[in-house]
């Protein structure tokens, strides 16, 4: 019995040793071939750095907005109404990611690492196009773009420079996505990590200094928090372009390659349309979504902001194991190895579903005090308990959407979620968003169970169109 229990004891130590390492080499960056070890390992060694990546991004939002929310309701809903037109320009970014994931882990899957390169180099050419519009409509009319959002007058009298700031240095925001898209692809998701918490370890610090005038600093009120953001993230798009540049584990840009490639462009372009598509139909929902609240008054919106930013928090291990499945597809159809790639769903989906199970359990039990960690409103703690428990409702559901939407977008089948996304969001949230707050009287808590059967029915349809399986014939 005794020597037994030394046997067990024993490889239960090596058990831990051989977490523990794995767990240090997904921090430090690991040099494995994502289409060859086991895949459970595989999805752990990209997935934790995924995580941690989006947890320090989602711990500078609530930080944010703990830092603003002391200077009124207000003021968190000039955060919220800017984030409304941001989420165009995140679904820009966001949708050419995924097409810039999806081609980069493509090339590296093939061992085309010179061609993987090329990629990188020509979406980073894109990124700075594209933001220069969005720049340009920030800094020249920002209070109109506030006004057609229904801001109220602190908002349009003191809110609107940080608008400015936002919507003008969005450059840096574009490139933080594009750039970390690059090294999520190549399987070096622990460098995306690593910049997210240069950027936004600076915009915490910044933060308070900024907004309050702590020490030497000028008190600046909100502008000071947009400050702050384009300072911290300005310096992680620096860092990310040292990294690239010098080279990681498995990409490098290399100077002779600093040229247009028309054929690469148009490549990403039209892999990029889809991924644009479905995000710019997903977050222009949330425009609309944001304008039915606004009939409501700034407690409303200040509750959903706060809510808003609770769930990104705590949803990033989730986003975080979605993201790893995009660079196990597309490398493994790559590596033409398709079999393998569903299988990395399947297996991602079922830790995804139990970990929003236990979310959905915490929004339900301590709604109001989670809330509550960032106003003193009755009426904001009020609006932002009621979405966060009714919301959560669909978790069980809408981690197998998270998991096969990226399944999809990791194929470089980015045309489906866009469908898809134009159903249920635009046809179906939206109207039935109105319908339930204006028609049937059920004002703001409408909307709540609008989004709730919304999520509840795409995350359904998405895994059973998952399961045809006609993504796994894409070429890129």
């Amino acid at each position: 019995m005794n020597e037994e229990r030394e046997i067990q004891i024993n490889n239960q130590l090596k058990s831990d040793n051989s977490l523990w390492q794995e767990l240090k080499d997904a921090i430090r960056g690991s040099e494995a071939d994502y289409t060859e070890i086991k895949i459970g390992k595989a999805i752990f060694l990209l997935a934790v750095p995924m995580i941690l990546e989006l947890i320090m991004e989602s711990t500078f939002a609530i930080v944010d907005i703990f830092f603003v929310g002391k200077l009124g309701p207000s003021a968190v809903a000039t955060v919220g109404l800017t984030e409304t037109y941001l989420f165009l320009l995140y679904s820009i970014g966001m949708g050419l990611s995924v097409a810039v994931t999806a081609i980069v882990a493509r090339r590296i899957g093939e061992k085309e690492k010179e061609k993987a390169g090329i990629s990188a180099v020509q979406s980073i050419f894109l990124a700075i196009i594209i933001s220069l519009p969005f720049s340009i409509t920030g800094i020249f009319y920002s209070k109109e773009l506030l006004a057609l959002m229904g801001a109220d007058e602190w908002v349009l009298e003191h809110g609107y420079r940080y608008t400015q700031w936002m919507l003008g240095g969005n450059a840096v925001i574009m490139l933080l996505f594009i750039i970390n898209a690059i090294f999520r692809g190549a399987g070096d998701a622990a460098i995306a990590m690593r910049v997210l918490w240069i950027a936004n370890g600076i915009n915490i610090v910044l933060d308070p200094l900024l907004i309050f005038g702590w020490g030497p600093f000028p008190e600046m009120g909100i502008e000071g928090a947009a400050i702050a953001t384009n300072i911290g993230r300005g310096i992680g798009v620096l860092t990310q372009l040292y990294f690239l540049f010098k080279g990681v584990k498995h990409i490098r840009v290399l100077r002779t390659q600093l040229h247009l490639h028309w054929e690469t462009i148009k490549n990403i372009v039209k892999t990029s349309l889809g991924g644009i598509g479905q995000m710019i139909i997903a977050m222009t929902s949330w425009i609309f979504i944001m304008r039915i609240l606004a009939e409501f008054g700034s407690e409303v919106i200040a509750g959903t902001t706060i809510a808003m930013r609770i769930m990104m928090f705590t949803m990033m291990p989730a986003w975080g194991m979605s993201n790893a499945v995009a660079t196990l597809v597309g490398q493994n159809l790559g590596a033409k190895k398709p079999e393998r790639a569903e299988r990395s769903v399947w297996i991602t989906g079922i830790w995804n579903m139990v970990f929003l199970i236990g979310v959905a359990v915490v929004y339900f039990v301590a709604s109001e005090s989670l809330v509550g960690i960032f106003t003193d409103d009755l009426k904001v703690i009020s609006v932002g308990a009621m979405w966060l428990r009714i919301v959560s409702y669909s978790y069980f559901v809408y981690g197998w959407w998270m998991v096969a939407s990226q399944a999809f977008n990791g194929a470089g089948d980015t045309i489906t979620p866009t469908k898809i996304n134009f159903v249920f969001f635009w046809l179906i949230e939206i109207p039935l968003s109105y319908f339930m707050a204006k028609t049937l009287g059920m004002d703001y808590s409408g909307v709540f169970w609008a989004i709730f059967i919304a999520e509840t029915a795409v995350g359904l349809f998405t895994l059973w169109l998952f399961t045809k399986g006609k993504w796994k014939t894409v070429q890129l």
